[in-house]
C-alpha cells in the first residue's frame, strides 16, 4: 500500500500531528487540565496510547496498553460509541474498580470515542480537577465536535493510504507556556572586517534603538555599550574569532534612558570559507526579567522549588539545599524520593501524583535524619508542581525514624501500582497467551526488568512459552531442559526455591560453562501451583543489582501467582481445544461440488471453554436436489452442542429421504419436542434444483436469506415462515417458491453475524445486504466462485460482524452459476 511522499514515516508524523491538534484544541476549549489517545491497535484487540498532554507518562504507562474488551473507560467507550464520564473517585470506584486501582486520585474525566461513520479509530480521554458538578457543563459537545475532526483526519490519511494504527510510540504534546517568556532575544550577523551588522528588531530593541534608526554599524551599536564593558566586549570578540565561539560573555548595554542593564553576548564564526574567520553571528539575551525574579527567589528563607509533570525537580531555590542538606547540582533533574532517601517512602511520591492529578494543592510533614522535620507544600498546574518547603516543629507523638532503605529498591509507587495492575490483569486473563502477556506488560515495567522468560512443563521437559527482550535464537538452546537438568531455570523449579545472582560472576560460578548473554543479574522464580511444578520465569537486569530480602519475597509470591494463573489457563486452552474439537467434528468435514453451484463456508465460535454454541449448517445432495441449511440452538453448552448434532442428523435424514422442506421442519420440531432437552432452535432450509434454478424455501423462526440477483440488486428474503423449533406440537412451516437465474448468490447465516448490543437486528440485515450488493458480483459467476467465495465470505465477516462480537456466527454462500 502507498503511503504517500513522506512513506510510512511520514503517515506516522502527520498522524501525530493530528493527535497533537487535538490534544491542544481540547484542552483549550473544556477548561481541563489534561488528555489522551488511545488508538486501536492492527488486530483491534488493543487500545494503545499514542498521545498525552497535562498528565505524566509516568503515572499513565500502566494504562499504555489496554484491553479492548476490558473493564476500563476508554475500552467501553470504544466498544459501545457513547461517552463514558465519571464524577470523581467515588464514581470511578464504584463502577470502573480496575482504573481505580491504578489511579486512586480524584478527578473527572469524559471518554469520547474516535468514531466516523461505522469505523472507530480509538477513544480521547480528557480530565478536569474533581469537583460536585463533574464534568463541565457543554464539555461533551467540545469532546465530541474535537472526537469527530480527528476522526476524519485519520480517515482521510488512511484512504489516502496512511498507517493510523499504533507504532508503539506515545507523543507527549507539549503545552502553551501559562506566561510570555521572560527573557528578550535578539540575532545579528556581524563582518567584522567591514563592520556592518544586519540585527532583527528585538536586538535592536536591546540596545535601546527604534528598529529603523539603527544604520547598521558596529560603531552605533559600540556606543550602545557602558563604556566600561567595552575593553571586556572587544576581548570577547578577539576570543570569539580564535576560537570559533563565545559563549555568555556578559556585558551592559544602555536602555533608551541610558540606563545600563546586563546582557548575554552568544556567538561563533560560521565557517571558513570566503569570508574567513571575519563574521560572527549569534544572540544578544536580555535576561533581566529572569534575573531578577531569581534573585528574589534566592532571597527568599522559605525552600521554593519546581517539579515537572513527571516530578523531576527543574529549579531550587539556596534555602531549598540549606533545609534538605543537599546540594542543587545532586537535585535538579531528579525526583526527590530518588536522590533522598528519607523521602522515598511511597507515601510522599503519592502525594505528588495526587497533588498533579486533582489538580489541589496538598501539604505534608516529612523528617529529615537524625531527626529535623520539614513541611513541603505542593501546588499544582498542567505544567507541573511548585513547592515549598519550611523548617516545622516535629507532630505529636512523631514515631522513631524508619531506617533508610538501600540504594536500588523497588520502594516507587509505580512497583506498586504496576503489580497491582498484574493481579487485576491476571484474573481477567483466560488463555496462556493472555497471562504471559500480562506478565511481561506489568513485570518488566514495575521491575526495572529487560529479559523475562516464562517456560511451561510439559511431559517433564520445559518449553519456551512467552519470552521478551532475549536476543534472537538464545532460548533455543534450552528448549525442551529435562526439569532436572543442571541449569538454574530447571532447578529452581526441582528444588521449588527461588535462585538469585547479582552479578555475572556469580551465575558463571555456580554454573560453570553456561550460555551467558548480556545481563547482569537474574531471578529465577518456580511456578508451582497446587504443589505441584507449572513452570519457571526467568528476569534478567541490565546491570549487577542486589536482591533485598523483601525484593526475594516479593518475587517469591509473584511467583505462586503467576503460577496460579498459568495453571488456570493451561486448563483452559485444553478444554478450549476439547470443546472447539467436538464442534468441528458436529459440522459438514466437506461441501458438495456440483457444476451448477459452488458453495463455501464459515464458522467462528464466540464462546469460551466448553460453552459449545449451537450453531450449524448443512448442504446435501439428494438426486437431483441439494438441500442448504442453516440452525442455530439457543445457548451455549455441551448440552446445546449435543442438540444441534442430533438436529443436523435429523435434518440430513428427512431431507435424504425426500421429503418437502415444511416437512423437514415439522418432523424436526416433534423431534426435539420428543427429546425434550429443554432448548429451542431456529432453521432455515431451502431446497434448489439446480437444472432450473427452482427453489422452496422454509423458516422456522430464523433470520431471512440474502439474495443477490445477477443484475446487483439484492434483498433479504422475508419470507413466510413458522414458529422456533421446540415450541409447538401444531406448528406449520409454509413453503416459499423461489427462481434463481444463473449468476444468483443466496447468503445464509446465523444471528451472531448480524447482532450488534448497539443497534436492532434489521440494520445487522442491511448491513449485511448492503456488503453483499457490493461484494457479490463477482461470486455468482465466475468459473472459480469456491475460491471467489471464499474470499467473499472472509469480507463479510471483516465487515458486517461487529467488533464486540459474544455469539457464534455460521455463514452459508451459494452461487448458482
Amino acid at each position: 500500500m502507498a503511503t504517500g511522499p513522506g512513506g510510512a514515516d511520514g503517515a506516522a508524523q502527520e498522524r501525530d500531528a493530528l493527535l497533537a491538534v487535538a490534544v491542544r484544541r481540547v484542552l483549550g476549549t473544556t477548561d481541563a487540565y489534561g488528555a489522551t489517545v488511545h488508538l486501536r491497535s492492527r488486530d483491534r484487540r488493543s487500545l494503545v496510547l499514542c498521545a498525552i498532554a497535562g498528565v505524566p507518562l509516568s503515572i499513565i504507562s500502566p494504562f499504555r496498553r489496554v484491553a479492548a474488551a476490558g473493564p476500563l473507560p476508554a475500552a467501553v467507550s470504544y466498544r459501545t460509541g457513547r461517552t463514558v464520564t465519571l464524577s470523581d473517585t467515588e464514581d470511578m470506584m464504584r463502577r470502573f474498580p480496575q482504573l481505580a486501582v491504578g489511579m486512586p486520585y480524584d478527578f473527572a474525566s469524559a471518554c469520547v470515542p474516535i468514531r466516523t461513520g461505522d469505523d472507530t479509530y480509538g477513544v480521547l480521554s480528557v480530565l478536569w480537577p474533581a469537583s460536585d458538578d463533574g464534568v463541565p457543563e457543554g464539555a461533551r459537545r467540545h469532546l465530541r465536535t474535537v472526537a469527530n475532526r480527528l476522526a476524519n483526519g485519520l480517515a482521510g490519511l488512511e484512504a489516502a493510504g496512511g498507517a493510523v494504527e499504533p507504532n508503539g510510540d506515545t507523543t507527549v504534546v507539549e503545552l502553551t507556556p501559562p506566561s510570555a517568556p521572560t527573557t528578550r532575544v535578539g540575532l545579528f550577523d556581524w563582518n567584522v572586517v567591514t563592520g556592518e551588522v544586519s540585527a532583527d528588531d528585538q536586538f535592536c530593541e536591546i540596545f535601546g534603538l527604534a528598529p529603523g534608526d539603527f544604520d547598521g554599524r558596529a560603531e552605533t551599536l559600540a556606543g550602545r555599550i557602558a563604556a566600561g564593558d567595552l575593553p571586556e566586549f572587544r576581548t570577547a570578540v578577539r576570543g570569539a574569532l580564535d576560537r570559533g565561539h563565545v559563549l555568555a560573555a556578559r556585558l551592559r548595554v544602555l536602555d533608551r534612558d541610558g540606563h545600563p542593564y546586563p546582557v548575554e553576548l552568544w556567538a561563533r564564526v560560521p565557517g571558513s570559507g570566503a569570508d574567513g574567520r571575519s563574521r560572527l553571528v549569534g544572540a544578544v539575551l536580555d535576561t533581566r526579567t529572569g534575573t531578577a525574579a531569581a534573585a528574589a527567589v534566592e532571597r527568599l528563607r522559605d525552600g521554593v522549588f519546581s517539579l515537572d509533570p513527571d516530578g523531576r525537580i527543574t529549579f531550587a531555590n539556596h534555602s531549598v539545599e540549606l533545609l534538605l542538606q543537599t546540594r542543587r547540582e545532586d537535585l535538579l533533574g531528579h525526583h526527590p524520593w530518588h536522590v533522598l532517601p528519607w523521602l522515598s517512602d511511597p507515601v510522599y511520591e503519592n502525594r505528588y501524583r495526587a497533588s498533579l492529578l486533582s489538580q489541589q494543592p496538598t501539604a505534608f510533614l516529612a523528617r529529615r535524619p537524625p531527626d529535623h522535620w520539614l513541611a513541603f507544600s505542593l501546588y499544582p498546574d498542567a505544567h507541573g508542581v511548585t513547592g515549598r518547603v519550611v523548617a516545622a516543629v516535629p507532630p505529636p507523638g512523631a514515631a522513631e525514624p524508619p531506617a533508610e532503605p538501600a540504594p536500588g529498591t523497588w520502594t516507587g509507587l509505580g512497583v506498586m501500582y504496576h503489580l497491582l495492575q498484574l493481579a487485576s490483569a491476571l484474573s481477567e486473563a483466560v488463555t496462556v497467551r493472555e497471562v504471559c502477556r500480562a506478565v511481561a506488560d506489568e513485570i518488566l515495567p514495575a521491575l526495572g526488568g529487560q529479559e523475562l522468560a516464562i517456560y511451561a512443563v510439559r511431559d517433564r521437559r520445559l518449553h519456551l512459552v512467552s519470552q521478551s527482550g532475549y536476543p534472537d535464537g538464545f532460548l533455543d538452546h534450552f528448549e525442551g531442559t529435562p526439569i532436572g537438568a543442571r541449569v538454574p531455570g530447571a532447578e529452581t523449579l526441582s528444588t521449588g526455591t527461588p535462585i538469585f545472582f547479582e552479578s555475572v560472576g556469580q551465575l558463571a560460578a555456580a554454573y560453570p560453562g553456561i550460555e551467558l548473554d548480556e545481563m547482569g543479574a537474574w531471578a529465577f522464580l518456580p511456578l508451582i501451583a497446587s504443589g505441584h511444578p507449572v513452570g519457571s520465569c526467568i528476569l534478567g537486569f541490565d546491570r549487577a543489582r542486589s536482591f533485598t530480602l523483601e525484593e526475594r519475597g516479593l518475587l517469591t509470591a509473584l511467583g505462586g501467582f503467576i503460577a496460579q494463573a498459568l495453571e488456570r489457563a493451561r486448563l483452559y486452552d485444553a478444554e478450549f481445544a476439547l470443546a472447539r474439537g467436538l464442534q468441528q467434528a458436529l459440522l459438514p468435514h466437506r461441501l458438495p461440488r456440483l457444476d451448477e453451484v459452488r458453495i463455501a463456508a464459515r464458522y467462528l465460535p464466540g464462546t469460551q471453554g466448553m460453552e459449545i454454541g449451537g450453531d450449524w449448517y448443512d448442504a446435501i445432495v439428494t438426486g437431483r436436489d441439494l438441500t442448504l441449511v442453516i440452525g442455530d440452538v439457543e445457548g451455549h453448552s455441551v448440552g446445546a452442542a449435543a442438540t444441534m448434532g442430533q438436529l443436523r442428523s435429523a435434518v440430513r435424514a428427512f431431507a435424504t429421504v425426500g421429503h418437502p422442506p415444511d416437512e423437514v421442519l415439522a418432523r424436526t420440531n416433534q423431534l426435539l419436542l420428543d427429546l425434550d432437552p429443554g432448548l429451542l432452535a431456529s432453521c432455515c432450509l431451502i431446497r434448489l434444483t439446480p437444472g432450473d434454478g427452482h427453489a422452496l424455501v422454509a423458516r422456522a423462526g430464523h433470520l431471512p436469506p440474502v439474495l443477490r440477483h445477477p443484475d446487483g440488486r439484492t434483498e433479504a428474503l422475508y419470507v413466510a415462515g413458522g414458529p422456533l423449533l421446540g415450541v409447538d406440537h401444531r406448528a406449520e412451516y409454509p413453503v416459499s417458491e423461489l427462481r434463481l437465474a444463473p449468476g444468483s448468490l443466496l447468503v445464509l447465516y446465523t444471528d451472531g453475524l448480524v447482532e450488534d448490543p448497539a443497534a436492532a437486528i434489521d440494520e445487522g440485515v442491511e448491513r449485511l445486504r448492503a456488503a453483499v450488493a457490493g461484494h457479490g458480483a463477482a461470486a455468482g459467476s465466475a468459473d472459480d466462485g469456491v475460491e471467489v467465495l471464499d474470499r467473499l465470505a472472509e469480507r463479510l465477516l471483516h465487515e458486517v460482524g461487529s467488533t464486540h462480537r459474544v455469539d457464534d456466527v455460521a455463514l452459508l454462500l451459494t452461487a448458482y452459476r
